[in-house]
Formats: structure tokens, sequence, C-alpha cells
């Protein structure tokens, strides 16, 4: 099997990518539902936070990539098997049986020792997050993963539909982790101060609504027309209050 590379291979690259990211118009009401419900589900997470020392943000990205944040779907692969008695097929196989959707949290989480990483960053989050799932991009020569970057100006197309099954052709239409992450990050002001280095280039994936001022017969907004009428009294006091000196 190719090697996989080192965090300090990817590193800068990470961090490059993680400052020009931004969400495609198209996902942003997509990626906003998407860190919503991970939110609503936050006490779930914080269970396995704490029985695994990996922050639940974390948690919640991956169970989005892997079970869409649904908690039939265990985080391993999304296998539908808690409370069937049965193991896992697809990969990694031979997992469980599990009885609850945290007990399988559980046992990815610590299957992938993250538990020993001890500062997230974002690029130790891209790095993580891309092992979890594979290096099958790196190994194709592809810079960026769908699995991070799916529903932003990094992805370049292109998927894995399969365990080790490349498409070219193929769009992710998941939302990737970075994305939901970049979202969580802005609607829980606790997410990013948990994460060092979060801050970004670029504007926020959902702009802030924008109030509609009523414009007058001049095409002026009244808040403009008010301020450039009390800016000519004031030049007219000026004036008359020179004359007078």
């Amino acid at each position: 099997m190719a090697k996989a590379p080192t965090f300090e291979e990817r590193k800068a690259h990470y961090e490059a990518q993680w400052s020009i990211m931004k969400v495609s118009q198209s996902r942003v009401a997509s990626v906003d539902r998407s860190a919503r419900l991970l939110l609503s589900n936050k006490s779930r997470y914080e269970t396995v936070a704490r029985a695994t020392n990996v922050p639940w943000w974390l948690i919640a990205i991956i169970h989005m990539r892997e079970a869409s944040g649904r908690f039939d779907g265990i985080l391993h692969n999304g296998e539908k098997i808690i409370g069937t008695g049965r193991k896992t097929t697809l990969v990694p196989a031979g997992r469980g049986p599990f009885k609850s959707w945290e007990e399988a949290a559980i046992d990815a989480i610590n299957m992938k020792a993250l538990g020993k990483v001890k500062a997230w960053t974002i690029a130790r989050i891209c790095y993580e997050v891309e092992a979890y799932n594979g290096w099958g991009y790196w190994w194709r020569g592809d810079k960026s993963s769908a699995y991070l970057w799916a529903g932003t100006s990094i992805d370049g197309g292109g998927k894995y539909v399969a365990d080790h099954v490349w498409d070219g052709k193929a769009q992710d239409a998941q939302n990737g982790a970075m994305a939901v992450l970049s979202r969580i990050i802005e609607l829980d002001p606790t997410v990013a101060k948990a994460i060092p280095d979060a801050a970004r280039a670029g504007t926020p994936s959902t702009p802030a609504p924008q109030p509609t001022v009523p414009t007058s017969g001049t095409g002026r907004d009244p808040q403009s027309l008010i301020g450039a009428a009390l800016n000519l009294i004031f030049k007219i006091i000026q004036s008359i209050l020179k004359r007078k000196s």
C-alpha cells in the first residue's frame, strides 16, 4: 500500500486552502442546514467528546459525512447496524456489534486514536478528517479531497463513489466537512474560540441580511437625504458665524 503523507507534508497546503475557501453560492443554504442540524444535536456529540477527549464539532462533521447526521448510521461508515447484533461489513469491517450510536461513535474515534491529538488547529483538523476518510485523493495526486472541500471553491470535482472506486466526472453532492465547519464556527462562537486559527480570508458563507430601505423619487434613501440636509445646515451656520466675527 502507498505511504500516507505526514502532517508536515500537508500542513501548509491545508492552511492555504482554508484561507481562501468560499462556500459555493449554490451550496450556501445547504451548508447552513447541515451546520444547524449538527448544532441541534450538540449534546449527543458532547457525550462522545467527553468519553474520547475529541471536540464535539469534529465528531459532528465526520458524522455528517459518514451518515448525513442521522443517528441510525454509525460513525465508522454510515452502516445501519445499531441494535441489530451485526458487525460492520464495509470498511472498516468487523466492528461491533453496537447497542447505541454513542457506543459505536466512541469505538470509531478510539480506533483512529483521535484522542491523542493535542491541538486542533485548522491544518490538524483537515489532516485527521482526511485520514479518517482515507488518502485516496493524495495517492491519485489530487490536492483537494471532496470529503473536506465539496461545495466550496477548493473542490476540483471527481470523487470516490465507493470504496476504492474513482469517478472523475462525479460531483460530490454532500457538503464537505470544512464547508460545514466554517458555518458552525459562524453560528457558535465557542467553536471559533476552540480553534486557534479559525479566522480566514473571504466573506462569511452566509451574508447577514441587509434591511431594505425605501428610496425617494431622487433615487436616494431617506438617511442620506437627512445627512445631506444636516450638512448644509452646518455649513450655513458656519458662514453666519464667520460674518459676525
